[in-house]
């Protein structure tokens, strides 16, 4: 019998898409012969994954974990084609896995996906290839994040399972008593509000100096006095932070108070916060089902 290395197992994986048990039983079962693994796995149905690789992904859930002692909280994309396979109970059961492992990682995707696979089987990457086999479509862990902090809350919205949906936000504090619940809310101003940073500070300056650039086109055209031109700018730079700027934003609960307001008033320091829609820039491809049906009767 052939010798099964590790090299060769790594070999078909990334030619067939296969998880590495698979692979590795595949050139047992073929005596080390690559093209026999293949038309094994083939015959399996587990090459699935690299047909469907190249298809766009851009539906799923987000999830939003919080480790047992409320000091870390994990966010993570797992895509798929369509949300029929969002709402696939074996698809929720391996994001839920896969958020708790998140809450062990660096926070990057890539050590996520780099991670062991909590069944034991490979890494996460590769348990994801299993899912593409055995449900039939294209999946992607998109990205994931970790916040820790001394409180750190999540919130999902448009639930679909626990701690899954198509927003998630975590929010950390630092503070005395339990500060889950004031945590919570400012996620959920997150959520509704969508903030580009925490505070002014952490403002992407590219950002400020394109709007700076419109304001200052925008007064100019107003024909006033230089000096009025510049207080004319810093006011509606103003009104810019308070619009994309969690800290200064109106509470949504409470939008005669600031979000620095309502923090400060619990005792709260706020960390900082993170937040995943759904698909948030990926470009979904649409099915031309005219031209589908055309191509059809032509066959």
């Amino acid at each position: 019998m052939a010798q099964i290395n590790a090299a060769l197992v790594k070999s078909l994986r990334d030619r067939s898409g296969a998880g590495m048990m698979d692979a590795k039983k595949a050139l047992v079962e073929s005596d080390g012969d690559m093209e026999a693994a293949i038309d094994w796995l083939r015959a399996k149905g587990l090459s699935k994954a690299a047909k469907k690789s190249g298809r766009t992904a851009a539906d799923g859930l987000v999830s939003a974990v919080v480790s047992d002692d409320g000091k870390t909280g994990a966010l993570v994309e797992l895509n798929a084609e369509t949300d029929f396979v969002a709402r696939n109970e074996i698809f929720q059961t391996a994001l839920a896995q896969i958020a708790d492992l998140a809450l062990t990682t660096d926070g990057t995707s890539e050590a996520l996906a780099a991670a062991p696979a909590p069944d034991g089987d490979g890494t996460v990457e590769d348990m994801i290839k299993r899912l593409v086999a055995t449900i039939g479509e294209n999946m992607s862990l998109r990205r994931s994040v970790k916040l820790e902090a001394g409180t750190v809350a999540a919130y999902v919205h448009s639930v679909e399972a626990p701690n899954q949906g198509k927003i998630g936000v975590l929010v950390g504090v630092n503070g005395e008593g339990d500060l889950t619940e004031i945590a919570r809310k400012v996620a959920m101003h997150v959520a509704a509000t969508s903030p580009a940073s925490a505070t002014v500070a952490d403002l992407d300056q590219e950002l400020v100096e394109r709007e700076r650039q419109v304001l200052t086109e925008q007064a100019q055209d107003s024909g006033k006095p230089a000096s009025v031109i510049e207080k004319m700018i810093d006011g509606r730079l103003n009104k810019f932070y308070k619009e994309v700027v969690l800290v200064e934003q109106p509470f949504v609960m409470d939008p005669d108070r600031t979000v620095a307001k309502v923090l400060e008033e619990a005792g709260a320091e706020l960390v900082g916060f993170a937040m995943f829609k759904l698909g948030d820039g990926i470009e979904k491809e649409e099915d031309d089902f005219a031209a589908e049906v055309a191509s059809m009767s032509k066959a």
